[in-house]
C-alpha cells in the first residue's frame, strides 16, 4: 500500500509538471527587474537557472553597495536555490571588475540549453557583450538557443534620451550578430514597463523553442 502510494504520488508530480527534466538556462544581464522577474519563473518551473553578471559578489550582498553593478540580494537568492551567479567578463577584456571570471564559458555555456541576452544599456559595451556571447556559444556549444532582447524602437527615446539613431544602430548589430551566425535564434523586441507580461512571453519562447 505503501509503494503504491509513493508511485501515485511520484505519477502525480510528474504529470503536473510541462517537461519530463529542467533546463539549463544562462541569463547575461540578469541583474535588473527582468532579470529577476525571468530567472524567478524560471526556478519556480524547476529550471537552473545561472545569471551572468559582471560583479557576483555585489550582486548577492545584503543590500545594495553600488548602483553601478546590478543586484539581486542575498535574500532573492536564497529564496530561489535555483538560480546562481557567475562572474563573466561582460565582453569588455578591459573593464573586468568581477574576481571569478575565468572559465565561465566552459562552466556556464557548455550544458546550456538557452542563452538569453538581457545585457543593458546603449554603449559600445553592449555590441561587445553580445559578440562575446555569440562567440563563445558557437565554440563550446553551437546549438543552444539564441534569445537576444532589446527595446521597440519606437520606445527608445523614452527609455534613453539621446544619440537614437545610435542606438538603433547598435539594437540591430546584436540583433544580425545572433540572426547571422546562431542556426537556433529568437530576436525580441519587448514594451516598456510590462516586466511581467514580457518575462512570461520569454518564457514561453523558450519552452516553445526547446520543445521542438
Amino acid at each position: 500500500m505503501v509503494c503504491k502510494s509513493i508511485l501515485a504520488l511520484a505519477a502525480a508530480v510528474t504529470s503536473s509538471s510541462p517537461f519530463a527534466y529542467g533546463f539549463n538556462i544562462v541569463l547575461a544581464g540578469g541583474t535588473g527587474n527582468i532579470g529577476a522577474s525571468l530567472s524567478a519563473a524560471l526556478a519556480n518551473d524547476g529550471h537552473d537557472v545561472t545569471i551572468l553578471c559582471r560583479n557576483a559578489f555585489l550582486a548577492a550582498a545584503p543590500g545594495r553597495a553600488s548602483s553601478d553593478f546590478g543586484w539581486l540580494g542575498q535574500g532573492f537568492l536564497e529564496k530561489h536555490p535555483g538560480i546562481k551567479l557567475r562572474d563573466w567578463d561582460g565582453g569588455d577584456l578591459l573593464d573586468i571588475v568581477g574576481q571569478d571570471f575565468l572559465g565561465w564559458q566552459e562552466d556556464t555555456l557548455t550544458e546550456a540549453d538557452a542563452v538569453v541576452n538581457l545585457v543593458g544599456g546603449f554603449t559600445q559595451q553592449r555590441e561587445m557583450a553580445a559578440e562575446r556571447i555569440v562567440r563563445e556559444s558557437l565554440r563550446v556549444n553551437p546549438l543552444a538557443l539564441q534569445i537576444t532582447v532589446g527595446p521597440k524602437d519606437d520606445e527608445l527615446e523614452m527609455i534613453s534620451p539621446g544619440a537614437y539613431t545610435t542606438k538603433v544602430a547598435r539594437l540591430k548589430q546584436c540583433e544580425d550578430l545572433v540572426s547571422f551566425n546562431c542556426a537556433n535564434f529568437e530576436c525580441l523586441r519587448l514594451e516598456a514597463n510590462r516586466v511581467e507580461e514580457e518575462c512570461e512571453r520569454i518564457k514561453e519562447l523558450i519552452y516553445d523553442q526547446l520543445k521542438k
